[in-house]
């Protein structure tokens, strides 16, 4: 990254733009491949993580939170929101922006736009965790909540599990014919359906992902049959779930961060002390994930800080070759590091030419 080695005061910076054409010149396909490789990377060394539930300013509007996280050498976080109402006002409903830092001297190593990020590093995780618990067979998906999220979970299962046909519905048609319209060529063998019951018929994996800041109930309890594996990603603070009470009770349920999820995810219906497993140990082994054919899985999946840490340490990686950053004058660097006034001065003084 030329300049950004050279002068202490520059940050490489990547910005929408630059995000959107990273992403197309790296190919989709391999982006989540890539992605999910080194999510599942960090996961299998979980233990070597800080790890603390986000810290959430919330509001009858929506939600800000910040999601820090350190492995010893780097330091990453990630702001972001939640505002359900946005889509209303022709706003996103999730916006976001991270930073990675040098924990030896604390200077950010790269600022990075976040909300398409996340959206891809979503999608990614909740593959890497129905490659441990959903069926070796499972080829048929269902998608009930057809918005910005969709496409990306569609094809992050297409690459790391095989899915090629999908169930589409949202309360919204225009959202499932824009879902169905953006993954039309991609290989996928696609059905539009009229309600979440008819969606989830001969699904194998069920992918709920809506919006909404409320209790709802997407999935009730005669939805899930034996053998699903149930990705349930909007569920994301307190107050917001998808699923009924009593499907919960039925599966196996696997956690990004058990202190986090209690808080914000499905299990917030269920007493503190429910058992749940930890997706960091079936990746290691330590505890089986899929046991049977049978077997109801769900990865109760709100997103965790090391998943950002994960996609913005990918993201590093990818500038040199690339190209694709900006060099942001972040950090003030004076000829002498005591001398932090005398910068205004010599600003002063050169302007006065």
């Amino acid at each position: 990254m030329t300049g950004a080695n050279q002068n202490l005061n520059i940050v490489p910076f990547v910005s929408v733009d630059h995000m959107m054409k990273l992403v197309l010149k790296v190919g989709v396909t391999t982006f989540l491949t890539e992605l999910a490789a080194v999510i599942e990377e960090d996961f299998r060394r979980w233990e070597s993580f800080d790890k603390t539930p986000r810290i959430a300013s919330h509001s009858a509007e929506g939600v800000i939170e910040l999601m820090p996280t350190s492995d010893g050498t780097l330091y990453g976080f990630k702001y972001v929101n939640g505002h359900p109402k946005n889509m209303r006002e022709g706003r996103q409903t999730v916006t976001a922006f991270g930073v990675l830092a040098d924990v030896g001297n604390g200077y950010p190593m790269l600022l990075s736009e976040m909300t398409i990020l996340t959206a891809l590093r979503t999608a990614a995780t909740s593959a890497v965790a129905a490659k441990y618990l959903a069926r070796k067979d499972a080829r048929t998906m269902a998608i009930i909540g057809n918005g910005a999220q969709s496409e990306f979970q569609a094809l992050a299962f297409k690459a790391l599990l095989g899915i090629d046909t999908l169930r589409l519905y949202d309360l919204d048609p225009a959202a499932t014919e824009k879902c169905r319209r953006n993954l039309d060529g991609l290989g996928f063998t696609i059905t539009a359906c009229t309600s979440a019951e008819e969606a989830v018929e001969g699904a194998d994996i069920i992918t709920t992902v809506t919006a909404d800041k409320q209790c709802a109930t997407i999935l009730t309890d005669n939805m899930a049959g034996p053998g699903v594996h149930i990705n349930a990603v909007g569920g994301d603070c307190p107050g917001k779930t998808e699923l009924h009470r009593d499907i919960l009770l039925r599966s196996d349920i696997f956690v990004e961060y058990p202190p986090q999820t209690r808080i914000e995810g499905e299990i917030q219906q269920l007493p503190g002390d429910h058992p749940v497993t930890e997706l960091w140990q079936v990746i290691l082994g330590q505890v089986p994930g899929r046991r049977n054919e049978g077997q109801i899985t769900l990865f109760d999946s709100v997103g965790f800080a090391t998943e950002d840490f994960s996609a913005l340490r990918y993201v590093r990686t990818k500038l040199a070759e690339t190209g694709l950053f900006a060099e942001l004058d972040l950090l003030a660097d004076p000829d002498e590091p005591r001398d932090l006034f005398g910068m205004l001065l010599r600003c002063q003084a050169a302007s006065a030419l």
